[in-house]
Formats: C-alpha cells, sequence, structure tokens
C-alpha cells in the first residue's frame, strides 16, 4: 500500500547520529522526503521563518547552542514534533500529555517505525501543542541538574560532588569521571546523559568523546580549522581538541554566553 508523501525536518547536532537517522527514515519511510539536517536553534530558527513548513520534525533536546526549546519561544512552530533525548525517567509524562513523542537515544529502529506509524495514523487530526508546558518542564529539568554521583568501587560505593570532576571521556566504549584530585572511576552514565543533566555553565562537550569543566582548564591553543586545543589539568593522555562543528560554540561558552 503506498503511503501518502511527508516532508521531514532533521534537527541533531552530532553527524554520526544524523547519518543514522536519515538512513532509518529512508528505510522506514520511503515516501518522506528530508529538507534538511540541521544542528543548531539559530539555523532551525532560520530555516523555519524561511521555508515551507515541514509536515514532521524530529529534533535532539541538546543542541550545540543549547536547549531546542528556544526554538518554539523564537518562531512558531505549526509541526508535530518527535524529541528525542538522553532523559529516560520524568519527562516521558510530560511530552505525552502534550501529544509530542518522545524516544530515548541511542535511537532504536523498532521505536522510530512506531513513532512514524503514529504520525501517520494522526496526520488527519491537527495536533494542540502547548510549549509552555515544555517551556516549564526544562525549568525542572535545569532545577534537576546532575549535583552528586555514586559509583561503585570493587565492593564498596563511593559518592563524589559534580564540581569535583575535571572532566568525562569515553575510551574503549567506557565512560570515565576524572576528578581534579586525579582519581578516575568508571560510570554507568553514557555521554549524552551527562551532557543532558550537567551545568550548562560549568562543562562543555568540546567534542564526541570529552566533557570537560571550566575549572579544569589550564591553557588554550589555536588549532588548525578555527579548533582549539586544550590542555587540561589533570593531564589527558591524549590530545583535547574542539571539533570544528562546537568551537564556535566552545568560544562563546569560553566568554561566559
Amino acid at each position: 500500500m503506498n503511503q501518502t508523501t511527508f516532508t521531514v525536518l532533521l534537527v541533531e547536532d552530532e553527524p554520526a547520529t544524523a547519518n543514522r537517522q536519515q538512513k532509518m527514515l529512508k528505510e522506514l519511510a520511503p515516501e518522506a522526503t528530508i529538507l534538511a539536517t540541521l544542528d543548531s536553534i539559530e539555523s532551525t530558527v532560520d530555516f523555519l521563518e524561511n521555508h515551507a513548513t515541514p509536515d514532521l520534525i524530529l529534533m535532539d533536546i541538546q543542541l550545540a547552542d543549547g536547549i531546542s526549546f528556544e526554538i518554539f519561544k523564537q518562531v512558531e512552530v505549526g509541526s508535530p514534533v518527535i524529541f528525542l533525548t538522553a532523559y529516560d525517567q520524568f519527562a516521558l509524562k510530560a511530552f505525552k500529555v502534550n501529544s509530542v513523542d518522545y524516544l530515548l537515544k541511542p535511537l532504536k529502529k523498532s521505536e522510530l517505525e512506531a513513532a512514524l506509524d503514529k504520525f501517520r495514523r494522526s496526520r488527519q487530526t491537527a495536533p494542540s501543542f502547548d510549549w509552555t508546558k515544555l517551556a516549564d518542564l526544562m525549568q525542572q529539568t535545569e532545577s534537576k541538574k546532575l549535583n552528586r554521583m555514586m559509583v561503585k568501587v570493587g565492593s564498596q560505593i563511593k559518592s563524589f560532588e559534580v564540581e569535583d570532576v575535571a572532566y568525562f571521556y569515553i575510551e574503549d566504549k567506557i565512560v570515565f569521571a576524572m576528578l581534579h584530585d586525579g582519581s578516575r572511576y568508571t560510570l554507568d552514565n553514557s555521554l549524552e546523559q551527562l551532557d543532558e543533566q550537567l551545568d550548562k555553565q560549568q562543562f562543555f562537550r568540546i567534542n564526541r568523546s570529552m566533557i570537560i569543566s571550566f575549572k579544569a582548564i589550564d591553557k588554550l591553543y589555536t588549532y588548525s580549522k578555527s579548533r582549539i586545543k586544550v590542555k587540561l589539568k589533570p593531564a589527558h593522555d591524549k590530545d583535547v581538541i574542539s571539533s570544528t562543528d562546537r568551537s564556535p560554540y566552545f568560544r562563546e561558552w569560553l566568554n561566559g554566553q
């Protein structure tokens, strides 16, 4: 049975994740046309102001230049939205109440397929979105920032303050927390989850494999392609370099913007 065609706008700041979403969409919804893949609040607002309204938007909550709900404060969004996030509990009810689909990252094909089927069934009924409630949700989220962590060390359990962490990084698919005192702990959290929950004033995801604390920065150096090389304390055993797409936002973050 032929499906009615529809257009999709992707908003995702991780290139690898965006590519995976594109492949999934082409497989699960061959009738869909991807209008664009955008990676920031600014580019999304510009697109929505100057192009036809997409039939559907797939949108990551945490973008390189901020929380995606800022988009709805700057431009009217008339499209159904499937939000992608690393949150796994408290947001679910609020998203469902507002008739917005909410999928966990990493995105599973079966879950995207179900969300697309729901979208197809509901296209005849114009959804009513209450973005103010979602904005309130984000305020609640901000108040639930991660302040303390608990880890297992052998048969013992240790707890430490997040402000004591110099940086988080992933190595061989394992996430570590390096504390200012040189202690290192293995975490169950993913970098995506940490990026969602950490205080954005104090921590910045400088590239796909590392989140650094402002307090851990020792020295900064210019690097090729407008990137920035960072010397950390405690020192990291690999070069720490801002990714090309995050470098402009890293500069803004360093300036306190």
